[in-house]
């Protein structure tokens, strides 16, 4: 049986259950899994959801299967096509830009609301989900560590307290996760930390202009850290991906 995400500790990818309206159940479970497979980078763009075997490994019907399915495409991470079937989204050169670009202009100002609305509380759950990133750079885990970054992004969404532009944040980390997946350069991610070390100052000191600038600016850091042409890469296979711990 494949191992069931969860958010309740705060990191990796919590709020999905905002994100998938859907009830408890097989098709919910389905989906969270996928999810966080696809997020973590195991699932690689581009590879075949087979009904079949995401049934099979997930002991599931074909219809609870394609529910799922259907909802990680609502979503933007899995693509569903006639006579095919589904596929793990794979964003072209185009949508990444739009995509970075849509981010450059959302989370600036979503960090200026947040300085304004920090409190002690929310000062220390940044703060894990820093110690979480750096100990998943430090354990050499750089997936789980760009995991990490995008679950601080969505934190700080939360904090603001803007429910649609938090939407849009988590819509925008979830395909940023993708497009990082196959348009990566970098060697490493510490860029990220020290970014958000001085995201975090800024919070401390309820400043809001600066961590406006400091998130525009990170944003465009990140935009530039992406090697922008068409590319394949080898992946493992569906169930290997899954069943994966």
């Amino acid at each position: 049986m494949a191992k069931t995400m969860t958010s309740k500790d705060g990191f990796g990818h919590g709020g999905t259950h905002d994100i998938f309206p859907l009830p408890p159940g097989k098709t919910l479970e389905i989906c969270l899994n996928l999810h966080s497979a696809i997020l973590e980078h195991r699932l690689a763009p581009g590879l075949k959801l087979s009904e079949d075997e995401v049934g099979e490994i997930y002991g599931a019907s074909r219809t609870v299967v394609r529910a799922a399915l259907q909802a990680l495409a609502h979503s933007g991470l899995v693509t569903i096509e006639k006579n095919r079937g589904a596929f793990v989204a794979r964003p072209g050169v185009r949508e990444a830009q739009e995509v970075f670009e849509a981010r450059a202009l959302i989370e600036p100002r979503i960090a200026r609301l947040a300085a304004e609305a920090m409190q002690k509380s929310d000062l220390r759950r940044l703060e894990k989900h820093l110690e979480a990133e750096h100990s998943a750079l430090a354990s050499g885990d750089k997936v789980k560590a760009l995991s990490l970054s995008g679950a601080f992004h969505i934190a700080i969404a939360d904090i603001a307290d803007q429910q649609v532009l938090s939407q849009m944040v988590r819509s925008l980390i979830s395909r940023s996760s993708l497009i990082i997946a196959l348009y990566w350069r970098r060697a490493d991610t510490t860029c990220e930390s020290h970014a958000h070390h001085a995201l975090l100052k800024a919070f401390a000191e309820r400043d809001g202009l600066s961590a406006e600038e400091l998130q525009k600016s990170h944003i465009i850091d990140l935009h530039s850290g992406l090697d922008l042409s068409e590319k394949s890469k080898p992946h493992d296979s569906l169930s290997q991906a899954l069943r994966k711990v």
